[in-house]
């Protein structure tokens, strides 16, 4: 089982159970140095935090599909949690292909620029919902 965060679409549980065999969420999380932003679909980028959900499930293949991994649409990283327990996936557009306004650090192509940004970044999931402060 794969711990998934969701802050997107899949938030939706009738969309996620198009997409999933099975639909299991064990909590409302955040996820710390990445906000969302608008575009053809949400997006995340650098700074801020994410409200959103931990969804498990056996089907990570089924959620790169629908994230358009392959394509290059989205990427998916691991990301630490703050409890020090396993990681937790989440995905990542590419801003350039969602039309969202989104300052990246250039230099890289977009799946290396946001792994270097996560691992550079203190970016990590909490579990339950930021209070914003």
């Amino acid at each position: 089982m794969s711990l998934v965060f969701v802050y997107g679409t899949l938030t939706d549980r009738e969309t996620a159970e198009s997409v999933l065999p099975a639909v299991e969420y064990r909590s409302d999380a955040t996820l710390h140095e990445l906000h969302p932003v608008d575009g053809r679909y949400p997006t995340l980028a650098p700074g801020g935090e994410t409200a959103g959900r931990l969804l498990e499930t056996d089907h990570l293949d089924a959620l790169d599909r629908y994230e358009g991994v392959a394509d290059g649409l989205y990427v998916r990283l691991s990301v630490p949690t703050d409890s020090g327990g396993e990681a937790v996936e989440t995905y990542v557009g590419d801003p350039a292909r969602l039309g969202a306004d989104v300052d990246w650090p250039t230099g890289e192509p977009f799946p290396e620029c946001v792994r270097s940004y996560v691992a550079s970044a203190d970016v990590r999931v909490a579990r339950g919902l930021s209070s914003g402060g």
